[in-house]
């Protein structure tokens, strides 16, 4: 009888172990993948931050010769501190989408101005938007692939009754606004 209780009483404890190692290991995996998420969200304010460190040379640059495009000045700066001061990723996400579409617009300006496609200055602020727009790009994508794996995690059996328990809720992919699908189309190429 003293050998089936201390059967009884071992086969207890290493279930309660195997139970408390997975519920352990199940907690720790959400912390690392909600930690990747906002990690890669990180670069993505990082990158946005260098966007909106360039915008203001860049009006600079073009106001010294479009001083008469003022609305489109006022539209890109207003844009961009809207960005700065947003939030959450919705938030962000529809300040990004304004900012883009104001500074297409701005380029779109540069067209009307062949002394200033030719501006060394310009070009090199040109350069560095796109090479940001192309992180920012990239970086989007690792928070989209990061949110995807975290959520799915989340709602997959029995780690659903972990992420409950202990409060891991869904995060908010980075979505484009409608109309930001399509990339405006400015050419810099120096017309002779």
């Amino acid at each position: 009888m003293k050998n089936g209780i201390l059967t009884a009483v071992i086969a207890i404890v290493v279930v309660l172990a195997v139970i408390a190692m997975f519920i352990f290991g199940s907690y720790n995996g959400l912390v690392s993948s909600e930690e990747n998420v906002n990690s890669k969200w990180s670069q993505i304010e990082n990158q946005l931050q260098r966007r909106a460190d360039l915008i203001p040379n860049l009006v600079s640059t073009v106001k010294g010769y479009a001083a008469h495009e003022e609305s489109i000045f006022t539209e890109v700066t207003r844009a961009r501190e809207k960005l700065i001061g947003a939030g959450s990723v919705a938030e962000k996400a529809q300040a990004d989408a304004e900012l883009t579409s104001a500074l297409s617009r701005l380029l779109a300006i540069v067209e009307n101005y062949p002394n200033l496609k030719a501006d060394a200055n310009f070009r090199q602020l040109a350069d560095e938007l796109a090479g940001t727009e192309n992180r920012i790009a990239v970086a989007r994508m690792d928070y989209n692939n990061a949110v995807q794996a975290y959520n799915s995690r989340i709602r997959r059996f029995p780690t659903v009754i972990i992420a409950g328990m202990f409060g891991f809720e869904k995060k908010d992919y980075f979505q484009a606004e409608q109309g930001a699908k399509e990339a405006p189309k400015v050419d810099f190429s120096i017309q002779k």
